[in-house]
């Protein structure tokens, strides 16, 4: 059977037998009776001596009597402090003021116009056509811009096929009507022009090997006579440095919309 277990330090628990103290309190106890005894012993032999002194003697023993039974035992409750101490506390240690929340620091005004001026400057309007040396890119940089102009205006499914093999075609696309759009993309510095020779190869294949709908011939510099009169014949069209840079900034509509060449 298992013993309940009184809990230790509650409030209104006796506190341990200390030798020591009942030693002490004993000791005390017969102090007191011995000095009470010798005190008696003396008022008494001096009442006998002088009976003139047992009024002053019993009015001050009654008196005595009385105070200790006027004031009686006052015990005053653990953890409440009397009106004294409180006062005394009070008077030391005053009360605190409980202190206002801090203010968060209010922006400076010129932080607020900046950022007003920011909101309502207008966004830079982007312009309708970039201008492009065409003529100072390479052969494969030449390829991709023209493929990148036929992306940028509706064409699907771009390629760029340029290289050994590639039969006259440099860029294969499919443009926004549907039909099937073949590029010969020929960068050529000022000084040197397309020729009939490049035309007729061109011509050849572009709608017999590519089965093109719409075949076109880009250049950076210009076209022969006889080159442009083999273009006419072939329906193929032909733009120059000129007619380049006018589609590429957006002043002249594509190739594929004009159905005319240079």
């Amino acid at each position: 059977m298992t013993a309940p277990v009184r809990e230790r330090g509650c409030a209104g628990a006796r506190e341990a037998f200390s030798v020591r103290r009942t030693a002490f309190g004993f000791g005390a106890t017969a102090l007191l009776i011995c000095g009470g005894w010798l005190a008696l012993r003396t008022v008494w032999e001096g009442v006998c001596r002088h009976p003139a002194a047992v009024v002053p003697a019993a009015a001050l023993g009654a008196a005595g009597v009385l105070l200790l039974c006027l004031r009686g035992p006052r015990r005053r409750r653990r953890g409440r402090p009397g009106p004294l101490s409180e006062a005394v506390r009070e008077l030391f240690d005053p009360p605190q003021e409980p202190s206002a929340p801090a203010r968060e620091p209010l922006g400076h005004p010129h932080d607020d116009l900046a950022l007003t001026a920011v909101l309502a400057a207008p966004e830079p309007e982007e312009p309708e056509g970039e201008s492009t040396d065409y003529a100072a890119l390479d052969a494969d940089g030449f390829e991709d811009a023209v493929a990148a102009l036929c992306e940028r205006d509706g064409c699907r499914d771009v390629q760029v096929v340029g290289g050994a093999g590639d039969l006259g075609a440099d860029v294969i696309a499919t443009a926004p009507d549907g039909r099937r759009l073949v590029v010969q993309c020929k960068c050529y510095g000022p000084a040197t022009k397309v020729g009939s020779q490049d035309l007729q190869r061109f011509g050849g294949t572009c709608y017999a090997v590519h089965e093109a709908d719409i075949a076109v011939c880009v250049t950076t510099s210009a076209y022969t006579g006889p080159a442009l009169d083999y273009a006419e014949q072939c329906a193929i069209l032909c733009l120059d440095g000129e007619a380049l840079t006018a589609w590429s900034e957006g002043s002249a509509p594509p190739p594929w919309q004009t159905g005319e060449g240079v």
